[in-house]
């Protein structure tokens, strides 16, 4: 296991000093089990969950992928307060799209969630707005069923966002999306592609440049769907070409587990990662949190996403015995 992921279960049967960064939030405690730096999911549309759920499911820290500005901004603070028993959130702030284009059509997207960018000089001021809100993120849109932005515009709302240090997240859905993301320099997609599979020639580029959500769980749910057959395969691709992945759930889309999602666990296991490998997809190196597996972290291949998904974020109300 890559070191400083996890915290191995010692010999006598308790998990091995919590690093220095960390103790205070482990204090002078000792635990059963195994000791993990805070899990994230990567994509959560925070007006459309109860965020107290996700944190109680095992979710330390979520990004928010999309969502109105003041409400977002108001969120954060709250959940930075010690005893919010929240998870911690970044945010990207509203939508940017093109005007009349995703997601301004659908009902589930609440008023003030979406910003319409008229031209590459408006795409400034959609990012210092965004910015000015809390923003350390920005979500563009491109959905081929609708309305996109134009190259130009895309471009520069990605060259707006770095001079802002700010990275960029992109909804890339339909043929030429992923094309378009990549010739604009978007560093992040927000989810693995799923409406038909991606050359080598474009996924050997993109794993070279970008990083993917996975939010494989969002195709059938548990059941069967050849959308997610496509994802799980473009991510097996964009793997074995040197690519990176966060784990990601989309929560807030359709009936998925509140907290962690062992069915998202599971289909990264099957595109390729070891169970390692979606430790790191899930955790930050900077972050301040911790999770804890009560009966140990079960390292099998076969049985890793249910253990994984029995951790629960560390706090003063765990009692360990």
């Amino acid at each position: 296991m890559r070191k400083g992921v996890a915290l191995r279960i010692a010999e006598n049967g308790l998990v091995k000093p919590v690093p220095a960064e960390l103790a205070p939030i482990a204090g002078t405690r000792r635990f059963p089990g195994t000791l993990l730096p805070g899990l994230v999911d990567a994509h959560v549309h925070s007006a459309l969950v109860d965020l107290a759920a996700v944190r109680a499911g095992g979710i330390a820290a979520v990004w928010d992928l999309g969502g109105v500005p003041s409400a977002l901004q108001d969120l954060a603070a709250r959940a930075a307060q010690p005893d919010a028993q929240l998870p911690r959130i970044r945010y990207a702030g509203p939508f940017l799209i093109a005007p009349g284009g995703y997601p301004s059509d659908r009902s589930w997207a609440p008023a003030g969630s979406w910003r319409e960018v008229t031209s590459p000089a408006d795409a400034g001021t959609a990012v210092a707005e965004a910015w000015s809100a809390g923003a350390s993120l920005i979500k563009v849109t491109a959905h081929a069923g609708g309305p996109m932005l134009p190259q130009n515009t895309l471009k520069a709302l990605v060259a707006a966002a770095t001079a802002s240090g700010l990275e960029v997240v992109m909804h890339a859905e339909g043929p030429g999306t992923v094309a378009a993301a990549l010739a604009a320099g978007v560093g992040m997609l927000a989810h693995t592609p799923w409406t038909e599979r991606v050359d080598d020639t474009l996924l050997r580029a993109c794993a070279g440049r970008m990083r993917w959500i996975s939010t494989l769980d969002i195709h059938g749910w548990g059941d069967h769907d050849p959308a997610r057959e496509i994802a799980v395969a473009n991510l097996r691709g964009f793997l074995s070409y040197g690519g990176s992945v966060r784990y990601g759930t989309d929560l807030g889309n359709g009936p998925l587990p509140t907290g962690i999602n062992p069915r998202e666990i599971a289909a990264l296991i099957e595109a390729g990662l070891t169970p390692d490998a979606v430790l790191t997809a899930m955790t930050e190196s900077d972050s301040t949190d911790l999770s804890w597996v009560p009966a140990g972290l079960d390292l099998t291949p076969d049985s890793f996403a249910t253990s994984l998904a029995t951790a629960r974020v560390l706090d003063d109300t765990l009692r360990p015995r």
